[in-house]
């Protein structure tokens, strides 16, 4: 086991993975940006170190700084976290050149499944159902309409190498397709240095459904519980539960097929997360994986009482996993909502400054808080506007839902603007209790009733 272990990023993931190193009596080096030096992660570290400014370019995501932390602290591996540079190939190659291990799966892997049409490739050679789309890159508009016309209207165009929803355009008619590839084209080379473009088939009223598996060096696999993560705005997660209503024993059962069928056939290493889309029939189709801890994978290990970072460390170490497939319990359901940092009745504006007050709710059963956030911390303008994941665990999805709406709505943040109010709606929505939703639900119909709302009660406050 390793005694030393550099955790590659910050805030809420970087605290909650130095907490389990810590507890597996590992020591742990952080490191910061400039802007960060007074953050919670660097101060519960044994060790910290600077890695540059403020601008994550200059610092979180520059492979030089950080790897020189790693070698001058003695580091013997690198636990990435999520973002950042989690799944970069090319730094997970220099990590090993230098001799430290990388927490995570080989670069080899991460460069095959980042690059989504190769992904999607590698996946219908291996038996998995993959949405139907383009077989290669597509080039030019024309070959983009040539591909539409075949599989029909509409469409999604997406980045090859990307992820988030940068590069990424749905398209609903011939007319709306030159002007949208162009644009696409040219974010997803400015974000990713890569244009290469695929299109895949719009499939429509659809949930978006993943399944986290990890798979240790001996090619011993474990699927966990399936996440619902079908409210997205923007392509972005905004709630998210597990196990998912909509799934059956028999489909879970169908999935953890496929999932380690796709595992195995990539000899995969350490943890990711195969995500779906799933039909109105029950139907599942890949969409992409992510090579890396999850941002909500709290609700997974909130299910299945395991510590999936544990797991992690243990698997990057050489260790055997230490349960095997049949010893994978779903205890309850779980739900995460992702506190941020915004406005949301000003189409969501970043909100930066001192946070002059916070009051997390971490008492009672069932309760969960990942955050990094305290009285006096500063939110940047520079990262992510996430500050808290909220997670509630009960025996039915009604009950957990009913505790989350309870702590949503005991949480306190005074200096800084947040989507707490927007979040409390969304708990209270029909659709959303009655599990009466699809990837486009948030967008195309709570959104428009929740901002016509927002601008009433602001006239009658006038």
């Amino acid at each position: 086991m390793f005694k030393k272990v550099l955790v590659a990023n910050r805030g809420e993931i970087a605290v909650r993975i130095i907490r389990t190193l810590k507890e597996m009596g590992i020591q742990t080096v952080a490191i910061y940006s400039t802007a960060d030096k007074n953050s919670l992660h660097v101060q519960v570290a044994d060790e910290a170190v600077c890695v540059g400014g403020p601008k994550p370019a200059d610092s979180y995501i520059n492979m030089k700084n950080v790897i020189s932390a790693a070698v001058l602290t003695g580091s013997e591996a690198i636990h990435p976290g999520y973002g950042f540079l989690s799944e970069n190939d090319l730094f997970a190659e220099m990590v090993g050149e230098v001799g430290i291990k990388w927490i995570g799966p080989r670069p080899e892997t991460i460069d095959l499944m980042g690059n989504k049409e190769h992904a999607r490739k590698e996946m219908r050679e291996a038996g998995v159902p993959v949405i139907p789309g383009s077989l290669g890159y597509i080039h030019n508009v024309d070959e983009a309409r040539e591909v539409a016309n075949e599989i029909g209207y509409p469409v999604l165009l997406k980045a090859a190498a990307g992820g988030g929803g940068k590069g990424m355009r749905f398209i609903f008619k011939d007319e709306e397709l030159e002007e949208n590839f162009t644009n696409a084209q040219a974010e997803a080379k400015l974000n990713y240095g890569d244009e290469h473009m695929y299109i895949e088939k719009v499939m429509l009223d659809c949930r978006h459904i993943e399944m986290q598996v990890i798979r240790d060096q001996k090619g011993n696999v474990v699927c966990l519980p399936e996440r619902n993560c079908s409210l997205q705005r923007r392509n972005q997660k905004v709630m998210e539960e597990s196990p998912a209503a909509s799934v059956t024993p028999a489909m879970r059962a169908d999935m953890i097929e496929v999932v380690t069928k796709a595992v195995n056939a990539i000899d995969y290493e350490n943890t990711g997360t195969i995500e779906f889309l799933q039909d109105q029939e029950g139907n599942f189709y890949f969409m992409e994986m992510n090579t890396r801890i999850q941002v909500e994978h709290p609700v997974t290990e909130m299910v299945t009482g395991l510590d999936l970072v544990r797991l992690q460390v243990q698997v990057a170490a050489g260790e055997e996993l230490p349960l095997r497939q049949e010893d994978v319990q779903i205890n309850g359901h779980a739900v995460e909502m992702r506190l941020t940092a915004e406005k949301p009745e000003a189409n969501f504006a970043p909100s930066a400054g001192k946070v002059d007050f916070v009051f997390l709710p971490t008492g009672g059963p069932g309760v969960r808080i990942d955050s990094a956030l305290y009285n006096g911390d500063m939110i940047q303008p520079f990262y992510d506007s996430m500050i808290a994941k909220l997670i509630a665990h009960d025996d039915t999805r009604e009950e957990a839902i009913a505790k989350l709406a309870r702590i949503v709505d005991e949480t306190s943040v005074v200096g800084v603007s947040t989507s707490q109010n927007f979040q409390l709606a969304l708990l209270e929505d029909d659709g959303v209790l009655n599990d009466r939703f699809t990837t486009k639900y948030l967008e195309e119909h709570f959104l428009p009733g929740w901002e016509a709302s927002q601008e009433k009660a602001a006239e009658v406050a006038e």
